[in-house]
C-alpha cells in the first residue's frame, strides 16, 4: 500500500517509528504536514490551514490507496479531496481541548477513527477502532542507572524525578508536578529534583528513563501517553494522575501509583523514592509493543482499502 500521511507535526517520534515499522512490512508513505509553527507556545493560523487544503487535494490524486490525517485538525482537509478513503487517528488533545468540535464534525465523514483508548472511544460515543501507541522495546529497555546518570549528568546524591513535558503545555499541569516535588522534599532523605525533560533527540530519552527514580505525570487529560509506556519499558517506576489509558497500562505494575489529589500522589511519590525498586513495567509493556499496534494499524488499512 502507498499512503499520504497529514500531520500538524511531522517531528512525532511515536508517529514516526509507526511509520518505520510499516515500512518493513511493504507500506510506503509520503508525508504533508502543515507550515508554520506548531510548537507549544506557538499557534498556527487559519491562514496555515487553508494553504495546506490545495497541497493535500493535489497531493491525493499521486496514486495513493488511501489518505492517513494524524490529529483531528488535518481531517477537514483529508476529506476534502473525495479520491481515497480516510482515516483518521485522533491524538488526545485533539478529542478533549478546543479542537474537539473539528474532530467530531470530521469522524462521521470518515472510513475509519483510530482512537488511542478505551476512555477515548467512550468520550468520542462512535464506533472506533483502539489502537495505543507502540513502544519500541529494543530501544526502551531496562539499563545501568548509574551509566544512564552519567550520559545525562545527573547527581546521584539526589532523587530523580522525571516530567517529560515542557512546562509550557498547560494540559500537562506542571505547577502540579512543581507543587507535589516541593511537598515530597520535606519527607525524604534526600533532595527531590524534578526534571522538564523535552525537545531532545528520542535516541536519547531511554539514558533519562533509566537515569530517573520515578515519572510523575500530573496532565488534566491524556488519551495514552507514551511517556508512561516508555518508562513501563524500563522498569521506570510511574505516579500519575487517573486520565487516558494510564489505570490501564499501570494495571498489575508495582511499584506504581495511579491518584487523583494531590495527597495521594504525594505519598505514593514519596514510597517509591523511598523504596528504591525498579517496576515490573516491562512485563506490561509487551502487550503495546510497537510490533502489535502496528499489525493492528496495518489491519485498518486492508479493511479500508
Amino acid at each position: 500500500m502507498h499512503v499520504l500521511a497529514l500531520t500538524t507535526n511531522d517531528d512525532a517520534p511515536f508517529m514516526n517509528e509507526q511509520m518505520r515499522i510499516m515500512e518493513r512490512r511493504g507500506v510506503s508513505f509520503s508525508t504533508l504536514s502543515v507550515s508554520g509553527d506548531g510548537r507549544a507556545g506557538h499557534s498556527r493560523g487559519p491562514t496555515d490551514y487553508l494553504r495546506f487544503l490545495p497541497s493535500v487535494v493535489r497531493e491525493s490524486a499521486n496514486g495513493y490507496d488511501l489518505v492517513h490525517a494524524h490529529y483531528g485538525l488535518t481531517a477537514p482537509m483529508a476529506v476534502a479531496q473525495l479520491r481515497k478513503p480516510v482515516v483518521l487517528s485522533l491524538w488526545g488533545s485533539d478529542l478533549y481541548g478546543p479542537v474537539e468540535p473539528i474532530s467530531r464534525a470530521c469522524a462521521p465523514l470518515c472510513d475509519e477513527v483510530v482512537v488511542m483508548s478505551e476512555e477515548m472511544r467512550r468520550y468520542l460515543g462512535r464506533d472506533c477502532t483502539v489502537v495505543p501507541d507502540g513502544v519500541d522495546l529494543e530501544k526502551f529497555q531496562p539499563g545501568s542507572q548509574s551509566r544512564a546518570r552519567e550520559a545525562v549528568g545527573w547527581s546521584d546524591d539526589e532523587y530523580q524525578v522525571l516530567f517529560p513535558y515542557t512546562p509550557k503545555r498547560t494540559v500537562k499541569n506542571y505547577p502540579r508536578a512543581r507543587r507535589i516535588v516541593n511537598a515530597v522534599n520535606g519527607l525524604v532523605d534526600r533532595p527531590v529534583r524534578l526534571h522538564t525533560v523535552y525537545g531532545v533527540d528520542h535516541d536519547a530519552v531511554p539514558d533519562y528513563m533509566n537515569a530517573a527514580d520515578a515519572l510523575l505525570l500530573t496532565s488534566d487529560s491524556e488519551g495514552s501517553p507514551n511517556s508512561v509506556k516508555e518508562a513501563l519499558a524500563c522498569n521506570l517506576p510511574v505516579v500519575s494522575t487517573d486520565v487516558g489509558d494510564v489505570s490501564d497500562r499501570l494495571e498489575g505494575v508495582s511499584p506504581s501509583v495511579v491518584a487523583s489529589d494531590d495527597e495521594k500522589l504525594i505519598e505514593g511519590l514519596r514510597t517509591i523514592l523511598e523504596c528504591g525498586e525498579r517496576s515490573n513495567g516491562r512485563e506490561a509493556a509487551r502487550e503495546i509493543s510497537i510490533d502489535r499496534t502496528t499489525s493492528r494499524m496495518i489491519e485498518v488499512y486492508e479493511r479500508v482499502v
